[in-house]
């Protein structure tokens, strides 16, 4: 499509649309067509997600798409579908495993860039029906979550390795594959995205592989307005438009922003979410090094306290199982999450700007200190501007004295916090604290030890 064909589309929407810095997230959208503030809301709320990473190539133990014509060579990496037979795999088994962990939802790598499909497509023979396996994946594990109540996102990218349209390989070659072509290659992916989307009904879309140069602006713009034509509730992140991943700014195209393997900064405006491994690797790598109890606990905490979600991710093995040790580190959160969980869901980050020691989130009356040092009795902050503190304590119980002047709150408590990685003190204030803004005095150093 060309750029004059595409500015006069849009005006026939009522769109003035002509690639100007776009100020707010949404700006570009038409009436009916955005994503509303509710189901974004909903979404935040639900804070804690599954990311899964997953396909043939968990036979060689190398990286997702990427090892492909690196530590794979590419015949041999394009053919490891015709061995991937996981005939362990359970879709309620890990469905169960995410909601033990205290996740809202999951995402899965239905396409990654190496262009293997893990549901029966009905546009390319490389997909999980012409596998040993045969069985549809996604559709099991699509039913797994409505069973459980948690909710299905599917990821998809841009990126297609495989795809004879898609006109670069991974291979090293920069020049453009003069064979390929662009304009199929994009409707190859609105008739997938369509066959996923009034399949599987997915909560939400997760694009990637937005990076290289043959995807434009322009695609990226008609693959968002026609994804809402399906279904305008579909939540889709900021990965199709040419915008940094981390932020949403004048590139973005989508609905909220994604970081990756970082904690976001603290963004009252934009909705976020930070996608970090479990260990090392996306996929499933033998003895990976994995992240502790502590790290994991500490990521969720911090990312609440900036006002985002964080999507977990892990990779199950070549069988279809969920390591054991990546159970078992997902159940420690989860019973982390069962004391401290009013200070996770449902809530907004701040009012205090997170920092080494502790962030905060809020919600209704409540202010909820998360302390990430288990030596302290004693804990001064900056009080809250116009509010006062009625009573505090400690979520996984135990009494927190408080006594607020006129600039400070000063806490105390006696012995160690409960929890090694992450305390809860509560804080219940003499009125509402959802507006109020963000507290700019610095944390840092006002713990005093005993």
């Amino acid at each position: 499509m060309s750029k004059v064909m595409f500015k006069k589309i849009l005006a026939l929407t009522g769109i003035l649309f002509a690639f100007v810095p776009i100020i707010h997230s949404q700006s570009f959208i038409p009436n009916g067509k955005k994503t509303s503030d509710s189901v974004l809301q909903d979404f935040m709320d639900k804070r804690f997600g599954m990311f899964i990473h997953w396909g043939p190539v968990t036979l060689r133990g190398t990286e997702l798409s990427w090892s492909r014509n690196h530590q794979v060579p590419q015949e041999e990496y394009d053919s490891l579908f015709r061995e991937f037979n996981p005939v362990l795999f359970d879709a309620e088994s890990w469905v169960k495993t995410a909601k033990a962990a205290g996740m809202k939802y999951i995402t899965i790598t239905a396409k990654h860039h190496d262009g293997f499909c893990l549901w029966p497509s009905r546009y390319t023979s490389y997909n999980i029906a012409n596998t040993p396996y045969k069985k549809d994946v996604i559709g099991k594990l699509a039913k797994a979550c409505k069973k459980y109540d948690i909710r299905f996102c599917i990821y998809y990218t841009v990126l297609d390795w495989y795809h004879p349209d898609y006109p670069l390989h991974n291979d090293g070659n920069k020049t453009p594959d003069s064979k390929a072509d662009m304009g199929r290659f994009t409707q190859y992916m609105k008739n997938q995205l369509k066959e996923l989307i009034t399949t599987y009904q997915p909560y939400m879309l997760w694009f990637d592989g937005n990076w290289e140069q043959p995807w434009t602006q322009e695609m990226a713009a008609d693959m968002y307005l026609f994804i809402k034509t399906i279904d305008k509730n579909v939540i889709v992140n900021n990965r199709l438009g040419k915008g940094k991943h981390e932020l949403m700014d004048a590139g973005t195209i989508g609905d909220y922003a994604t970081p990756e393997q970082k904690i976001g900064q603290i963004n009252m405006n934009d909705p976020w979410e930070s996608c970090i491994t479990i260990c090392k690797q996306w996929s499933w790598k033998p003895n990976d090094e994995m992240k502790s109890l502590d790290q994991c606990i500490k990521t969720l905490s911090k990312t609440a306290g900036g006002n985002g979600n964080l999507l977990l991710n892990v990779g199950p093995m070549p069988d279809g199982r969920i390591e054991k040790r990546q159970v078992k580190r997902l159940n420690g959160v989860g019973d982390w999450l069962r004391i401290n969980q009013q200070a996770i869901y449902n809530t907004k980050g701040g009012p205090y700007k997170p920092d080494s020691l502790l962030s905060s989130t809020r919600s209704a009356n409540k202010i909820f200190l998360h302390l990430y040092s288990n030596n302290n009795s004693q804990l001064s902050i900056p009080a809250v501007p116009g509010r006062s503190v009625l009573k505090a304590w400690f979520l996984a119980g135990g009494e927190v004295n408080v006594h607020q002047q006129e600039n400070r709150i000063a806490l105390s408590w006696k012995g160690n916090m409960p929890d090694p990685a992450c305390s809860i003190i509560v804080l219940e204030m003499n009125d509402t604290v959802d507006s109020v803004p963000l507290i700019d005095k610095q944390i840092a150093g006002s713990v005093a030890t005993n």
